[in-house]
């Protein structure tokens, strides 16, 4: 039985969204093909018709999560607030994939990195963009810091297992942004997660 493109479609962005999760979750290498068609509710034998490889799927799920980001918050202190909570980093499998899967991305394939790189330059931008006025490299370096903050603060805070100590590194790091700024009148985008 033939599928109409948009069926097909359709399908792809399942068999994205839920690779997109579970790779947050566990981790590329822990992640089958299978599991990942299962969880999409498709046959195994259907992920041909979409990617060549799990290395493609990888790359393009990175690049799909990424794409969704940026499409919801308006304010950036709520942005910042909301991203640092415990909420964000007790569901890394609909959180940041930024926060979830660049530790991975070192032993992926070149195309998986490239999509990353596009990803975070994405992100920096739309923070930069977001803050005070200032000259475009002041705000990109300002936006860089913060952000590698507020990910370093994530992924620190779901490593520990140290519920204290958890929500001390998320509100540290949002006292220390908020004080490093003042971004009440900012507009930024928040991350939407796929």
């Amino acid at each position: 039985m033939r599928v109409s493109r948009d069926q097909m479609a359709t399908n792809r962005v399942r068999i994205l969204t839920e690779a997109s999760r579970l790779f947050r979750e566990r981790g590329f290498d822990a992640v089958t093909v299978s599991e990942v068609m299962k969880a999409a509710g498709q046959t195994h034998g259907g992920f041909y018709s979409h990617f060549a490889s799990k290395d493609d799927l990888v790359a393009q799920t990175v690049a799909f999560a990424l794409d969704g980001e940026g499409e919801t918050m308006p304010d950036l202190q709520r942005w910042i607030d909301i991203y640092l909570s415990p909420l964000h980093r007790d569901h890394a499998g609909e959180g940041c994939p930024t926060a979830s899967l660049a530790g991975l991305m070192r032993q992926q394939t070149p195309e998986a990195r490239v999509a990353m790189a596009k990803g975070l330059e994405a992100q920096i931008d739309r923070f930069a963009r977001s803050l005070p006025a200032g000259d475009p490299a002041s705000r990109r370096r300002d936006a860089i810091g913060r952000w590698s903050a507020m990910v370093g603060a994530l992924v620190m805070a779901r490593a520990v297992d140290d519920p204290a100590l958890a929500d001390e590194l998320l509100a540290s790091t949002r006292a220390w942004i908020g004080a490093a700024g003042d971004p009440a009148d900012s507009d930024i985008s928040g991350e939407t997660s796929r």
